[in-house]
C-alpha cells in the first residue's frame, strides 16, 4: 500500500512519466501502468481522502474478490484447538495426521490447507512462551538474565551484582533460576549442575547463547565449545548446540522465560536489600516455586502438571555423581621430569621432558595429558614448593640410585671385605649428610669390577692405615699395585732439644685457665 501511495504521488504531484515513475519506484513499468490505470478508473487522485482506509484503498483497486477472501468462513465444526495444540506436543504427532483423524468425524469440515491456517491464527493468540511446540524431555535452554540484583557488604558498604542464571525445559516450559556472584566458568557450570539436579534429569539437548564462558568461539555451522563446557556436556549425555549468533528466536524459550523471571522473582524482590548471595537464592526459592505452580492463562494446567505429567519420565538419568569443574591449562615438563602447578611439583614420565603437556585440575586431581592421552594423575596437593613424585616416572638409573641407603652401602661392601666396608662406613661417617658420600662408596665398589675383590680388600686396608679414605687413594693404590706393599710402621721422630723450642708441656699450661686475682 505504501508503494501505490507513492505511485499515486509521483504521477499527480510531480507529473511524471511511467517510465520514470517505473525507474524512482523500483517496479516493471506494466505493474505501475496497471495501478494507475486502476486508480483512474476507480476515480482515484492524490491526495487520497483522509478517511479513507488501506482496506477501502485496496477494494476499489482490485474489485470486490478481496473483501470477499479475507472475509471469515463460516465455522464447520470448529476442532477443539486446545486438544490439538496438545497432541502436537506427543512424539511423531503432524498436523496431517490430526486433520485425518478430524476429517473422519467431519466428513464436511476444513480441508487441510484451512484447518491448518486456522491452528496457525489460534496459536498465535496464545501466551508467546508456550507458542513453540518441542519435544517432551528434547531441549533445556539457559541464559543470564540481564537484570542483577544489588548485593551490599555490610563490612565496608560496597556494593556488587547477583547474577541470575535462568534455564527452562521446551514442552512444560518449567523454570529454574538461580543467583551467583558472576556470570564466569564456574558459575555458567554450576548453574547448569544445579539446574540438571532441580529437573531431576538432563534434556537431551542444552541450548545457550554465545557467552564466552560456553563457546570460545562463535559460528554458525561450527561454534568451538568451552573444553570444560563440553566436558561438562559427555558426564551428563546432553548435546550443546548454542543458537546462531545475533538469532535470540533460536532460544526465544529462555529469552521469554527470562523475562517472567524478571517480572515475577525480581520486580517482587526490588524493595528488598541482600548482604549475600545466599540471602537473595533463599528468597527466590518460594518465588520460583510460585512461578511454576502457576496456572496457564490459556491453557489447563501449569509448568509443574506439564513437567510431573509430559515431560519428567523423557528426561535422560543424573549420572551417579555431579560433574566437578576441571580447569584447563598448559605446562611443559621440566628437566627433573616434574610439572609446576600451583607451585607445587608434580612428577609425569621421564620421556616427556620438555614436551607440551595439558594440565586439568579439579577440587581434588591434578591430571595431565599428552596428544590426547592421559599419562599421569595425582592429588591436589596445597604444600608449596613440594613435590609429589610417582617412583613409575624416574628413570631405571635414578631408581636404582634412590634405592641405595648407607646400611645397604656398607652390606654390599662387606662382601669384599671388612676393610672395604669399614672404609665406606668412614666415608659416610665424615660426611655432614651421609647422601654426599653415596657417588664416593659406589666407586670404590666399583673399583672391584677390574681389580678384583682381594686386591680392592687389600688396597682398603691400605688406606685404613694410612688414613687416607677416598675413592681417589684407593684408585692411586690400585693403580700403583700398592695393595700388596709391605706396611711400614710409622716411628715418632725424636724432638730436638733447644732453649727455643717449648714443648708440649707449654701449651698444655698455657690452656690452663689463669687466675683472676693474679690477673688483676
Amino acid at each position: 500500500m505504501r508503494q501505490i501511495k507513492e505511485l499515486l504521488r509521483l504521477k499527480h504531484e510531480h507529473r511524471l512519466s511511467v517510465r520514470k515513475i517505473a525507474r524512482s519506484s523500483g517496479l516493471p513499468v506494466s505493474t505501475v501502468g496497471d495501478y494507475l490505470k486502476r486508480a483512474q478508473m476507480a476515480g482515484l487522485s492524490w491526495p487520497l481522502p483522509e478517511e479513507l482506509t488501506e482496506e477501502q484503498l485496496l477494494a476499489r483497486l482490485l474489485g470486490n474478490g478481496v473483501t470477499q477472501t479475507t472475509a471469515s468462513p463460516p465455522a464447520k465444526g470448529l476442532p477443539d484447538w486446545k486438544e490439538i495444540h496438545q497432541e502436537l506436543r506427543r512424539k511423531g504427532v503432524t498436523l496431517q495426521l490430526l486433520w485425518n483423524e478430524y476429517h473422519q468425524s467431519h466428513p464436511e469440515g476444513y480441508a487441510y490447507s484451512r484447518f491448518c491456517e486456522l491452528y496457525r491464527e489460534w496459536e498465535g493468540t496464545l501466551d508467546p512462551v508456550l507458542r513453540q511446540v518441542h519435544v517432551p524431555g528434547q531441549k533445556m535452554f539457559v541464559d543470564w538474565a540481564g537484570q542483577t540484583v544489588p548485593i551490599h557488604n555490610p563490612t565496608d558498604g560496597t556494593l556488587s551484582q547477583g547474577h541470575l542464571f535462568v534455564a527452562v525445559l521446551g514442552a512444560s516450559n518449567k523454570t529454574f533460576a538461580e543467583a551467583f556472584p558472576n556470570e564466569q566458568l564456574p558459575c555458567w557450570i554450576a548453574g547448569h549442575v544445579h539446574a540438571y539436579a532441580f529437573y531431576g534429569g538432563v534434556a537431551s539437548v542444552t541450548v545457550p547463547d554465545n557467552p564466552k564462558t560456553a563457546v570460545v568461539q562463535a559460528c554458525r555451522y561450527e561454534p568451538q565449545l568451552h573444553r570444560a563446557y563440553a566436558e561438562m556436556a559427555e558426564h551428563y549425555g546432553t548435546v550443546v548446540l548454542p543458537a546462531r549468533p545475533r538469532k535470540p528466536r533460536d532460544k526465544a524459550h529462555v529469552e521469554t522465560g527470562v523475562q517472567i523471571a524478571e517480572r515475577h522473582i525480581l520486580a517482587a524482590l526490588r524493595d528488598q536489600q541482600f548482604f549475600s548471595v545466599g540471602a537473595l537464592n533463599e528468597a527466590i526459592i518460594p518465588l520460583l516455586a510460585r512461578l511454576n505452580a502457576k496456572p496457564f492463562q490459556k491453557l489447563e494446567g501449569s509448568r509443574d502438571s506439564w513437567f510431573e505429567t509430559e515431560e519428567k519420565a523423557r528426561l535422560l538419568p543424573l549420572p551417579a555423581t555431579p560433574f566437578q569443574l576441571a580447569v584447563w591449562s598448559k605446562a611443559k615438563a621440566n628437566i627433573d621430569y616434574h610439572v609446576v602447578v600451583d607451585n607445587h611439583f608434580y612428577s609425569v614420565p621421564y620421556q616427556l621432558v620438555h614436551e607440551q603437556l595439558e594440565v586439568r585440575k579439579t577440587e581434588s586431581t591434578v591430571e595431565f595429558f599428552h596428544q590426547g592421552k592421559r599419562v599421569a594423575a595425582h592429588p591436589l596437593s596445597h604444600q608449596a614448593g613440594r613435590a609429589s613424585t610417582l617412583e613409575e616416572h624416574r628413570p631405571k638409573s635414578h631408581q636404582k640410585h634412590l634405592q641405595w641407603t648407607p646400611s645397604r652401602l656398607i652390606d654390599w661392601a662387606a662382601k669384599t671385605g671388612p676393610h672395604c666396608a669399614k672404609v665406606v662406613e668412614e666415608i659416610l661417617r665424615r660426611q655432614p649428610h651421609p647422601e654426599m658420600g653415596y657417588r664416593s662408596c659406589l666407586g670404590i665398589i666399583n673399583l672391584g669390577k677390574g681389580a678384583g675383590l682381594e686386591r680392592l680388600e687389600a688396597a682398603c686396608k691400605r688406606a685404613l692405615h694410612f688414613q687416607t679414605c677416598s675413592y681417589r687413594s684407593i684408585k692411586s693404590i690400585l693403580q700403583g699395585r700398592l695393595e700388596n706393599q709391605p706396611i711400614e710402621e710409622q716411628l715418632p721422630l725424636p724432638s730436638p732439644s733447644h732453649e727455643n723450642l717449648r714443648g708440649g708441656a707449654y701449651y698444655d699450661q698455657s690452656s690452663k685457665p689463669s687466675n683472676p686475682s693474679t690477673d688483676s
